[in-house]
């Protein structure tokens, strides 16, 4: 089950708001908040559904433990075993496949099975929330949660659940007990609700399409033109379905009292990479800056460690992503970016602004090549098209008739990533006119809901790229 779905849209959330609104308690709420969650990921996987009730007992207890703990080794070992336990965990499900393949063809025989299983939904997001709850314990940051069922509801709190963003459970530690749902935040969370449906569904999907349409084709085919649409198509794709779902999340939560952070702040805008990544995906930026470059000693070593501290980091980075080369080398190719800006590069970039901009939208449309394609060498080919290289035309007939029909969405998505729109809202809400957008704001909400519902009724193409994370 995903947001932008009939099901969830008409059917569960309307029962869920009904039955938890209706608990006169926040302890009930809590509960009930757990229930929906656990019924939430059970639709999508009934089978692993006891895996998420595994993580949310043994972390539980392993947390408990340790705020107990007076001796400090005995701490340190009990915070090994979970992370351990964590790991092994999310590496059994994600990684067996893509470490057995490559082992056996190492060696040259089958000697690790290939099991081939069916990826747990959400995993690599819950698993890191559960690690961020433990760790917090232990480092004295939160009080540990007494009561199990409260931290299965942090753990498995659905809207977050399966795409985030990342909420550390020190952010909502007061919510959980003393949280307060108010009439403002209400319209608040639904206004985000409807707008990240409607990046989405409108979106998303529809930008899509036209990738859909041209990727899988070889460069030779689709001409340089339809290259370049097609991975801009992409682009536009993943960033407004990433963002469009944690918008989606963070006004659930907020409906419910909960205050989510921002995950992603208009990346596209940035002067350069390093900036890129302090407003793409902000929650897995600053989770792995406070919890494994920080702990290897950050930027506070020797220029050897430090290189081989951003390097761990954004191979790790990559490798949560996916469990493919393919997703390790996107990783290690910011690496590189960053390593360059640190040293030299990013002076440069601030003497010259608009270069900054250029140079990032261009390096952000080569990573997502990377990104998607399913080998290294087939990111290598569309990346040679992006380039002009092998005597490829400068277009197709058949991709310019797909852009031609396409153009105003990317037009919409262009301008959508920027401040622009918000900006212009802003504006006009400050002044003589604000009035009148307040009045039009609630049917202009429905509208775009209704126009969402048209879309997914009608059977328009509505993928989730990050089910595979």
């Amino acid at each position: 089950m995903v947001f932008s779905s009939s099901i969830f849209l008409f059917a569960f959330l309307p029962l869920f708001l009904a039955v938890y609104f209706l608990m006169p308690k926040r302890a009930a709420k809590n509960i009930v908040l757990l229930a929906f969650s656990l019924l939430f990921y059970a639709w999508g996987e009934p089978v692993y559904v006891w895996l998420m009730i595994l993580s949310i007992a043994f972390n539980w207890a392993f947390g408990y433990v340790i705020s107990r703990c007076r001796k400090a080794t005995s701490k340190k070992l009990l915070l090994i075993l979970d992370l351990a336990l964590n790991i092994a965990i999310l590496g059994f499900y994600k990684y067996e496949g893509f470490l057995a393949h490559n082992i056996n063809r190492a060696i040259g025989e089958e000697f690790i099975a290939e099991l081939d299983l069916a990826l747990p939904i959400g995993i690599s997001f819950f698993t890191l929330q559960a690690i961020t709850y433990v760790v917090d314990v232990y480092r004295g940051k939160v009080d540990a949660q007494k009561n199990p069922l409260y931290l299965g509801m942090y753990i498995a709190m659905f809207p977050q659940l399966v795409a985030g963003p990342i909420v550390r459970y020190a952010d909502i530690e007061h919510e959980i007990d003393n949280r307060k749902v108010t009439l403002a935040g209400f319209t608040q969370g639904l206004r985000l609700f409807c707008i990240g449906l409607g990046k989405k569904v409108l979106l998303a999907n529809t930008a899509g399409i036209l990738a859909d349409s041209l990727l899988p084709r070889s460069a030779s085919e689709i001409g340089f033109i339809g290259c370049f649409s097609g991975v801009a198509a992409y682009t536009f794709q993943i960033y407004f379905d990433f963002s469009g779902y944690s918008d989606m999340a963070i006004g659930l939560g907020r409906i419910m009292g909960f205050r989510f952070a921002e995950n992603f702040r208009y990346p596209f805008v940035s002067g350069s990479l390093t900036e890129f990544w302090r407003r793409w995906h902000i929650s897995l930026g600053s989770w792995f800056r406070d919890y494994v470059y920080i702990p290897l000693g950050g930027s506070r070593v020797g220029k050897a460690r430090w290189v081989r501290n951003l390097v761990i980091v954004w191979g790790l980075t990559g490798l949560w992503h996916g469990a493919a080369w393919n997703f390790v080398a996107w990783g290690l190719y910011f690496a590189a970016f960053l390593l360059l800006e640190k040293l030299f590069l990013g002076r440069w970039l601030k003497r010259v602004p608009v270069l900054g901009h250029v140079y990032v939208l261009l390096a952000a449309l080569f990573s997502f090549v990377l990104f998607d394609a399913a080998s290294v060498p087939a990111a290598l080919g569309t990346a040679g098209g992006l380039l002009g290289l092998g005597g490829l035309p400068l277009w197709d007939s058949g991709a310019l008739y797909y852009l031609r029909s396409y153009a105003p969405v990317l037009a919409l998505a262009a301008v959508g990533s920027t401040p622009l729109p918000a900006a212009l809202c802003r504006r006009i809400a400050a002044g003589r006119a604000g009035r009148v957008l307040d009045a039009l704001e609630p049917a202009a909400l429905l509208a775009l809901l209704a126009v969402c519902t048209a879309f997914l009724v009608s059977g328009s193409a509505n993928p989730f790229l990050y089910f595979r994370f």
